[in-house]
């Protein structure tokens, strides 16, 4: 049994969960629409450049799911999930990952956005394990605090090392990992099998050098 592990945003869906929420928001009058846009739309644009600060940018979005109770969060991730990211649900995706599923491998999401965002769309694809950032709680809230190391760029590796140490049943051998992104060229470098997917320009780049498989979801 191998390791097949997807990157989410861009690489599964054809868009970025984490960007698409804070827009939903914004749309929706949750946060104040302009500020709060303008925010978002500069921390992606960081994103995409491989040189977002991740503590500056969760302190940036995780404020707002602060200001609200479980319940009302729940409810509008619900509509943001039937406006927003079921249009964009990669059918190349689904395939991908039932052929990994059919030859035996373990499914794996990795992704540098949060949790709350996230596990639903994981689900959807039926996946056996998320690693994704980990959300602090007090008193039923989300508290704008990060559990442990969050998934980004190095993060990923050092995540799916502790997870390895706690399933000393799986390894890295015969190991894939799908990412349209520069930031995870860390945990590319890790896996037998890197596949690049839509890549950006910079991961282009480097997967030609490196006689990666290139592919598209799209």
């Amino acid at each position: 049994m191998a390791l097949a592990i997807f990157d989410l945003d861009n690489t599964l869906i054809a868009g970025d969960s984490d960007a698409l929420w804070g827009e939903f928001m914004a749309a929706n009058g949750l946060v104040d629409t302009e500020s709060f846009r303008e925010g978002n739309n500069r921390f992606y644009e960081q994103y995409k450049e491989g040189v977002m600060d991740i503590w500056e940018y969760l302190d940036f979005c995780l404020k707002p799911l602060t200001q609200y109770t479980l319940e009302e969060l729940e409810t509008w991730h619900g509509q943001f999930m039937e406006q927003v990211i079921s249009p964009i649900l990669l059918d190349k995706g689904f395939a991908q990952i039932e052929q990994h599923r059919q030859q035996g491998d373990h499914i794996m999401i990795i992704t540098a956005t949060n949790r709350f965002v996230t596990q639903n769309i994981a689900e959807k694809f039926k996946v056996d394990t998320l690693l994704a950032i980990e959300l602090g709680m007090s008193d039923n809230r989300y508290n704008g605090k990060v559990i442990g190391t969050p998934t980004y760029q190095q993060g990923k590796v050092l995540r799916l090392q502790e997870w390895l140490n706690e399933h000393p049943e799986h390894s890295m051998k015969g190991s894939y990992f799908y990412s349209d992104s520069q930031n995870d060229l860390p945990l590319l470098q890790k896996v037998d099998n890197p596949v690049a997917v839509d890549p950006d320009p910079e991961l282009q780049r480097f997967a030609k050098e490196h006689g990666w498989e290139i592919t598209s979801f799209r």
